[in-house]
């Protein structure tokens, strides 16, 4: 007679065991929360408090960007000396600083210098997440649906965030957008408590390893000379790409390029979120016996579709464009909730453990890279024709599954990306 043992519904939702860690749960929470306040109306708020104009706004903003792109190089030393928990609460404390400041920015330099600090902020902050999720799984063996509750949580915040900032600004005008501002700035402080207050060495499980201190010589030179690390990183820049559909790309191609009504892009937008709140955590317990990186190699070829999907409207019947529309973010949000887990936890898996903090700065400036190269670069193609952008970032897809396949030869067999008994 075979025993069988019953699965509980957190198991069964793919959810880890957040005893313990409640206030790190709310910590991504209020910070995701916060930033969806006021994410889609940093521009109007500085056109519409200082009288500058819309170009001259986006190129302050872009300027400090720019600027702020050393931050997470400069954030992995701190993190391997002093830890990713206070790293983080730094970070949060940057940006709760920096959001206040807006309030008192009138002048063009003014809103370099407090977007600089936001963006150094946030950049310090999600450079030292990843690291929170390694003290929160302790032991490692729910890292995957770590990253995928933090997805979520992001998600939902943004989600509701951007919602309530809507309302808010609807109903105040100027004053309801300095009261996002300064709403903002509290969700930051009130995330930089939480952290300052989560002792991730009372979670079950045993104590976290700490980050070490004093990190072995060699610092970022080392972490460079990982050539399957710096492969990762690599095959990041790639997807990062595919990423920026959502704030860069996608609103712009349908209004212009397909000539639908601006309602269409926001269903598509709310698609996303909603698709993968109620989905990241399954699809990530679904998948985690397969081998990180076979499943990430699976969302970009479910992601090369999504984009051909995308590219073909341009020349569809107009009864089909909004079918296929939904039916290519459909694919798209899939691919999301199939990859982001998997690749933060490469990330992770493949960084040595003494040098963690800058493995992760790398990995981070993946991200700043390709978010600060996106716009431009897909704007330049979508105005040379409709289908460019899809067929580049179709052709990214596809080439980060030959890239995929040569990282899992290349990792030592007890890695996290070979395959243990039972692993396809």
């Amino acid at each position: 007679m075979t025993s069988t043992v019953p699965v509980s519904v957190q198991d069964r939702l793919g959810l880890p065991d957040t005893t313990g860690r409640r206030r790190l749960v709310g910590a991504h929470l209020v910070d995701s929360l916060g930033t969806g306040l006021l994410l889609a109306f940093t521009v109007l708020y500085f056109t519409r408090t200082t009288g500058l104009g819309v170009a001259a706004v986006g190129a302050a903003i872009t300027l400090a960007r720019l600027l702020a792109l050393p931050t997470a190089i400069l954030t992995g030393p701190l993190i391997d000396r002093f830890g990713a928990r206070q790293a983080a609460a730094c970070g949060n404390a940057l940006s709760a600083v920096a959001y206040g400041g807006f309030l008192l920015a009138h002048q063009a330099w003014q809103i370099v210098l407090v977007c600089l600090l936001a963006q150094a902020g946030a950049v310090a902050y999600w450079t030292s997440s990843t690291g929170l999720v390694v003290l929160a799984a302790a032991g490692g063996g729910e890292r995957t649906r770590w990253f995928a509750l933090v997805q979520t949580l992001r998600n939902a915040g943004l989600g509701i965030g951007g919602a309530l900032g809507s309302l808010v600004v609807a109903g105040g005008g100027t004053g309801g957008l300095r009261l996002l501002v300064l709403l903002n700035a509290l969700s930051y402080a009130g995330a930089t408590v939480l952290l300052a207050r989560w002792r991730p060495a009372g979670a079950p499980g045993g104590p976290a390893t700490p980050d070490r201190p004093g990190a072995p010589a060699g610092g970022y030179r080392r972490v460079l000379r990982d050539g399957r690390y710096v492969l990762l990183v690599g095959i990041n820049l790639c997807s990062v790409f595919g990423s920026m559909i959502i704030s860069m790309l996608l609103a712009v191609y349908l209004t212009e390029g397909l000539h639908q009504q601006a309602w269409v892009a926001g269903s598509l937008l709310v698609m996303n979120g909603v698709q993968v709140v109620l989905t990241q955590s399954v699809v990530a317990r679904r998948l985690e016996r397969f081998r990180p990186t076979r499943v990430l190699a699976a969302a970009s070829l479910v992601n090369a579709v999504a984009f051909a999907l995308f590219a073909l409207m341009a020349s569809a019947p107009g009864w089909a464009v909004l079918a296929g529309l939904h039916a290519a973010m459909f694919l798209f949000n899939a691919a999301e909730t199939m990859a982001t887990p998997f690749a933060e936890d490469l990330s992770v898996s493949l960084a040595d453990p003494a040098l963690r903090g800058r493995y992760l700065a790398v990995y981070q400036l993946s991200w700043n890279t390709g978010q600060a190269l996106a716009p431009g670069l897909l704007t330049l193609l979508l105005v040379r024709g409709a289908l460019w952008p899809w067929a580049f970032l179709a052709a990214l897809a596809v080439a980060a599954v030959p890239a995929l396949l040569l990282l899992e030869r290349l990792v030592a067999p007890g890695g996290r990306a070979a395959s243990p008994a039972g692993v396809k």
